[in-house]
C-alpha cells in the first residue's frame, strides 16, 4: 500500500462531503498496490500528459487523478464529482476516449491548474 497525499483542490473537494463518504472515497485509493499500477483495469486508468504517468481511479461518483511520486507516494491532483462541469468537459469536449482527451487537451488542464489557485 501507497502513502496518499492530496492537493488542496482535492482536500477542498474532500471536506464538504460527509466523513463517512471521505473514508468510503478514499479506500480504493489508499489500498493500491504496486500491481494494480503497472497492470491498470477498470475502475483504474494510466495516461500521460506532459511526459508524466498519471492515473485515473473511479470510486463511487468521484474520480481521483493523481501520479506515483518517486518516493511511493500517489499524489492525488484532482477529485472530481461525475456530475460536475469539469468531469462533464472532460468526458464530452471532444469525440475521443477519455483517455485520449486528457492526453491531448491542454486547454482542460489549465482549466483544472486554474481550481488549485482559488
Amino acid at each position: 500500500m501507497y502513502q496518499v497525499t492530496f492537493s488542496e483542490q482535492s482536500l477542498r473537494e474532500l471536506n464538504q462531503l460527509d466523513k463517512l463518504l471521505q473514508l468510503e472515497l478514499i479506500e480504493p485509493i489508499s489500498s493500491l498496490k504496486q500491481s494494480d499500477l503497472e497492470h491498470p483495469r477498470e475502475p483504474l486508468g494510466r495516461f500521460n500528459r506532459g511526459g508524466k504517468v498519471f492515473y485515473r481511479l473511479r470510486a463511487g461518483d468521484y474520480r481521483f487523478y493523481f501520479e506515483v511520486k518517486e518516493d511511493g507516494i500517489l499524489h492525488t491532483h484532482y477529485i472530481l464529482h461525475s456530475n460536475s462541469l469539469e468531469d462533464f468537459l472532460l468526458r464530452n469536449k471532444l469525440p475521443v476516449s477519455e483517455q485520449q482527451l486528457v492526453e491531448q487537451h491542454s486547454k482542460f488542464w489549465k482549466y483544472l491548474e486554474s481550481l488549485t489557485k482559488k
